[in-house]
């Protein structure tokens, strides 16, 4: 689950992480009564505010150019503020149909010395949280990766031991710190790290973090991301949750229990299992088709969740062909086949549907998909699924 800044703002700042003053608004309406918190003539940054980056570089439908703004004053940041709020913004991130901004969030203009990148995530090959910092913030992490490696700084926390003062002084080190700042920014990924750990983050990020012109260290920006599976330890997380930023899709396969998300081809996919799932995408690109989804239906579904991502695929117009790829093991074949019979007696199937299943009651499933009327191709292996999907969506 991801939130938005402001949200994230809000966090970092009970953990002591210093932040801008700001004030987030969704109402047109408001705009007067957030600016009066700040001086009439002085500078006022406007963000919009959605699930995504690349704000500063990205453009609104109607043509009106970046989602982050510098204004000089408040007069100008309500007049900056209006054209952003309830327009549609598109940023490298968001795809061409772009998110619409439902909030805006006035901050205070900061004197900036320089900036920086800090995040911590865990890193899958050590099963360990890693502070990543870099002397380059402002610009996308993976460019710096990519064009200059040296100069960012790793640091591997050890959860058995937690953060110790060695972790941030090296992380501090690394970013050049010294004097009072040096003490600043140890307190700040001290703050930085509790929340990360103590709220089941899965990834929180601060690009840029600042040093002012006046030597205070502030997160200028903020994105976090939450484990789902640690939600219902945090009922105030779950609070933040903004439905307008997810796909209504994968609204309701959260309702079931499925594990969905939305891409931008046109082949469906069901799928028992990430890994195969992801197996499955990677053998219908190679084919030279494209997924329309990733969809796992986890190992015990039944036949309601099954029946459910039908009715979900199903609702995504772009889907012009599905491929179901079971291997059953906990999950057993009749069960899908049962599912399957079920979702056509609710929605009508109209477009092309491969089905390959093996493992745990595979006779039993396919007599059961055999005896049941409907208009589907069976496949005896997954490559062979996945040219048979794809010939038939080209063929149709």
């Amino acid at each position: 689950m991801n939130i938005h800044e402001y949200q994230a703002k809000e966090l970092f700042a009970a953990y002591g992480v210093p932040v801008s003053k700001g004030v987030a608004v969704q109402s047109e309406g408001d705009f007067d009564d957030a600016l009066s918190q700040f001086p009439e003539n002085e500078m006022v940054v406007v963000k919009s505010q959605i699930h995504a980056g690349g704000r500063g570089k990205g453009t609104f439908t109607d043509g009106f150019q970046g989602g982050v703004k510098l204004a000089p004053n408040r007069a100008e940041a309500k007049e900056v503020a209006g054209k952003m709020l309830g327009n549609t913004l598109v940023t490298h991130q968001t795809g061409p149909v772009g998110r619409k901004v439902q909030t805006i969030y006035f901050t205070e203009a900061a004197t900036i010395e320089h900036e920086y990148y800090l995040a911590i995530l865990m890193d899958r090959e050590t099963s360990m949280p890693v502070i990543i910092a870099s002397t380059e913030g402002g610009v996308d992490i993976e460019q710096v990766a990519e064009a200059t490696p040296e100069k960012i700084t790793k640091v591997f926390v050890d959860p058995a031991i937690g953060l110790q003062p060695y972790h941030m002084r090296e992380v501090a080190f690394g970013l050049g710190f010294s004097g009072q700042a040096f003490k600043d920014m140890v307190k700040a990924l001290d703050g930085l790290y509790k929340f990360f750990w103590e709220k089941d983050t899965s990834m929180v990020e601060v690009n840029p973090l600042i040093l002012t012109e006046e030597g205070n260290v502030i997160a200028l920006d903020a994105k976090v991301g939450f484990d789902d599976n640690a939600l219902f330890r945090h009922p105030d997380i779950v609070e933040l949750r903004d439905m307008n930023e997810e796909d209504e899709k994968e609204i309701e396969a959260s309702k079931f229990g499925l594990s969905y998300i939305a891409l931008d081809g046109n082949i469906a996919c069901l799928v028992n299992g990430a890994g195969l799932a992801m197996s499955t995408m990677d053998i219908i690109k190679h084919f030279g088709g494209d997924p329309a989804n990733f969809l796992d239906v986890g190992g015990g579904a039944q036949v309601e969740q099954v029946t459910a991502a039908f009715k979900i695929i199903l609702s995504d117009p772009n889907v012009e062909g599905i491929l179901v790829n079971i291997f059953g093991g906990i999950m057993k074949c009749d069960t899908i086949a049962e599912g399957i019979i079920e979702a056509a007696k609710n929605v009508e199937i109209t477009v092309p549907l491969v089905v390959r299943l093996e493992g745990t009651n595979v006779e039993l499933g396919k007599k059961l998909l055999d005896e049941s009327g409907l208009a589907l191709t069976s496949a005896d292996s997954l490559s062979d699924a996945a040219e048979k999907i794809v010939n038939l969506v080209k063929e149709a």
